[in-house]
């Protein structure tokens, strides 16, 4: 091996592999993640002679609902999808037109990068629950979601048994308590949007009509979709510190026995 091929070695290999340790070491937990909402409990164990506390993050229950297109939905349909759900009604004449133009603007202006000319971001979904699903029909959802030109594919307008609906709101994402000032169990109404991570644990609170924080939902989407999934590790997961120490030790090597051939050679 000439000079050349072994400084070769080290600009790829070496340079490359102690950046990373680096970076890893200055930018851990550097991106701002949503915070976690509500938690179920807190588990006390033992984990290598330490005793160590795990949240255990408030996962909301699965639906059985009817969207606009009468298609039969629920969370398996959205394995995986950052999700925003948001509860109105179709004869609101006040704050769901709003709300639903905002929802829109977030539909049409968080697009995915992984494939040239994708109309719509397949990572997140929109969920708008009807809290009147005795009025809303699918006919009235589908009428609703053409009169603002809403996308099917990654936004679901929902309509079927009420208490299921008014269970998720109040009892599961807790918008009751969010409101502060208590809620009509008997009509439910809120502008709130409501982020929910891969795992359906709760991440943000946002006022549908206020702009700043609609941003900041979209800012959020976003970091969510970035977020690693803890349930799911790479092959190489907490083994890339381990690889670079072998090839800085098979480098050392060679370059050893580099020197060795050299001085039997002279």
């Amino acid at each position: 091996m000439n000079k050349k091929a072994a400084f070769g070695i080290l600009i790829t290999v070496v340079i490359p592999l102690i950046c990373y340790l680096i970076v890893k070491n200055v930018s851990t937990d550097a991106a701002p993640m949503p915070r976690h909402y509500i938690f179920d409990t807190v588990v006390t164990k033992e984990v290598k002679g330490k005793v160590v506390t795990d949240t255990v993050w408030h996962k909301v229950p699965d639906f059985k609902l009817t969207n606009q297109l009468g298609q039969q939905v629920s969370w398996a349909g959205l394995e995986n999808k950052v999700v925003v759900a948001n509860f109105f009604f179709t004869r609101c004449p006040t704050i769901c037109p709003r709300l639903t133009r905002n929802i829109k603007l977030l539909q049409d202006n968080i697009k995915s990068s992984e494939k040239v000319g994708n109309r719509f971001a397949d990572f997140m979904h929109f969920i708008s629950f009807s809290v009147d699903p005795e009025r809303d029909s699918v006919h009235n959802l589908k009428h609703w979601a053409d009169r603002f030109q809403v996308n099917p594919e990654n936004w679901w307008l929902v309509t079927g048994d009420k208490k299921q609906i008014y269970d998720l709101s109040i009892n599961e994402m807790k918008l009751g308590l969010v409101d502060g000032k208590g809620i009509d169990t008997s009509f439910f109404h809120t502008d709130y949007l409501v982020l929910l991570d891969r795992n359906r644990n709760i991440r943000g609170y946002y006022h549908g009509l206020d702009s700043t924080a609609v941003e900041q939902l979209a800012k959020d989407i976003v970091y969510l979709y970035l977020e690693k999934d803890p349930k799911r590790k790479s092959v190489f997961a907490g083994k890339f510190e381990l690889l670079a120490i072998v090839a800085l030790v098979t480098i050392a090597a060679v370059a050893l026995l580099v020197f060795l051939l050299k001085r039997k050679n002279l």
